[in-house]
């Protein structure tokens, strides 16, 4: 029982505060599906998820890695006698066969470009607490990050929420693919400190999530020396590494360092996890690797508040020591994600809709612009509403990822089968040919009421009396017959 808004004065800031970020569309259409999930035969007509970037391509070849050495597991006859070792008390610096091990995979995730210093990972609860970590360490309450958008809506609360510290978006469009540009960078450092913002540090996702792309090693070169002109620091938030899955291939910032004659690496950090490129999220393995002494150290300390489980770093550790099952495990991962991405973008381009030209990532940016009746975030919104609540599918909308254009959209591929990513793009295809015959039909009425003739381009407007109408919560069946769509190619 509780005692409403009476009983706020009781409470901290922190614990009546809405800055955690939760009330935004991307952790709306989470709890849509959570209220009526698909399911193949006992839920056929329930929301598909498409809103959570998650890899489920490989699980097999866990499981079967996992079968071939029950003894890394203390849950097994195999594996029972290291349980006194694994049970008892360990300190923050981790299982030393487990730092080896996650050193020795971000080596190979990255190619063996750049070697790992065991020494310097430091676990943490998920990437969410290792950006958190991150940030206790480098920032005070009211300092500020550049960020380029659009970025993962959740920063919000990984990097602010607790930490006091500010985001300051570096605004990126279409006009080049969201890629990032020196000026754009130029142009936030100088508004911030016009505002009397201090800001401490860039943060880069790379590969980007949501649009995965990778970042060049000239574009790094630039923003690792933009850093060092402005003497600030830069996070690199590598999650997505080995999810790249076509050319070009992925660059480290750890391996454009090495190679930079004038770097301070005092200003340089890495956060990684196993959540993306392994699909472990539930295991909550983060790391920060850090190339300046002093964070580490602290980041190890702090790190007592959210530590990987000494079963978890027991299991896994003998996994990413197994060179021969990561090498397979990484080859396999890229073809799956490429064979994923070709069947759900190629769906899409069937029916006229496009995609940003992407490379990595579990999900694809996807261009809904000409589907808007206007092009504004409330237009978006409106669109997204009828996807989420009538099409039943949980994709994100960009402006929940801080995107300065309407119209785009974050749509996961890697968290399903084959069999319900064809659903998806199913019921995709019905509610594009659907809303596109409504609208010749009503530019018919009105060319048959005025005589004039409307330009055709309307007819890719999405019609926004769907929304209000009555019937609006009747669609066609995804196994229902196809009809040709009509919608005009996005350019």
């Amino acid at each position: 029982m509780g005692f409403g808004n009476e009983s706020h004065g009781l409470l901290s800031r922190m614990a009546v505060n809405d800055q955690h970020g939760e009330n935004s569309a991307y952790f709306d259409g989470w709890k849509a599906y959570d209220r009526d999930p698909f399911h193949p035969t006992h839920n056929p007509h329930g929301v598909l998820q498409m809103g959570l970037a998650e890899n489920q391509l490989c699980f097999d070849l866990i499981q079967e890695w996992m079968r071939n050495h029950p003894e890394a597991s203390i849950c097994t006859p195999e594996g029972l006698h290291h349980f006194s070792d694994v049970a008892i008390f360990q300190d923050y610096h981790g299982l030393p066969k487990f730092t080896k091990g996650v050193a020795n995979f971000m080596s190979k995730v990255r190619g063996g470009k750049v070697k790992f210093d065991e020494s310097r990972v430091v676990m943490s609860g998920g990437a969410t607490g290792a950006n958190e970590v991150i940030m206790f360490c480098l920032a005070d309450p009211g300092d500020a990050f550049l960020i380029p958008t659009p970025y993962y809506p959740a920063y919000a609360r990984d990097l602010c929420w607790r930490t006091g510290v500010q985001i300051v978006p570096v605004h990126c469009d279409s006009s080049n693919n969201f890629q990032i540009t020196r000026d754009a960078l130029e142009r936030a450092y100088k508004k911030a400190e016009e505002d009397n913002i201090n800001v401490k540090g860039l943060l880069l996702t790379n590969p980007s999530n949501p649009l995965g792309t990778t970042l060049d090693r000239e574009t790094m070169k630039s923003l690792v020396t933009f850093i060092n002109e402005k003497n600030i620091h830069l996070v690199c938030d590598e999650i997505y590494a080995a999810t790249v899955f076509s050319t070009p291939s992925f660059v480290s910032v750890s391996e454009i360092i090495q190679d930079m004659e004038f770097c301070n690496k005092d200003l340089i950090h890495i956060v990684y996890s196993l959540s993306k490129d392994m699909g472990f999220p539930g295991f909550r393995v983060g790391i920060i690797y850090s190339y300046n002494d002093i964070v580490v150290s602290c980041a190890r300390k702090m790190s007592s508040f959210g530590l990987v489980s000494s079963q978890t770093q027991h299991m896994l550790a003998d996994m990413l020591l197994d060179d021969d099952f990561v090498d397979k495990f990484l080859a396999e991962s890229s073809q799956r994600l490429a064979k994923r991405h070709s069947l759900f973008t190629m769906g899409l381009e069937k029916m006229g809709i496009t995609c940003l030209p992407s490379n990595a990532g579990l999900f694809c940016w996807m261009n809904l612009r000409s589907l808007l009746k206007e092009q504004t975030v409330e237009g978006e919104m409106k669109l997204w509403r009828v996807i989420v609540n009538e099409v039943k599918l949980n994709i994100s909308p960009g402006s929940s990822f801080s995107c300065s254009e309407s119209g785009w959209f974050r749509v996961c591929f890697a968290n399903m089968d084959d069999e319900t990513v064809k659903v998806a793009l199913r019921r995709i295809e019905v509610f594009v040919g659907k809303e596109g015959e409504k609208a010749k039909n009503v530019i018919k009425r009105r060319q048959r009421t005025t005589g004039l003739r409307v330009n055709s381009s309307s007819s890719k407007r999405f019609d926004e009396s769907w929304l209000m109408s009555p019937h609006s919560t009747h669609i066609m069946s995804p196994h229902s017959p196809i009809p040709h769509s009509p919608l005009v190619k996005v350019t």
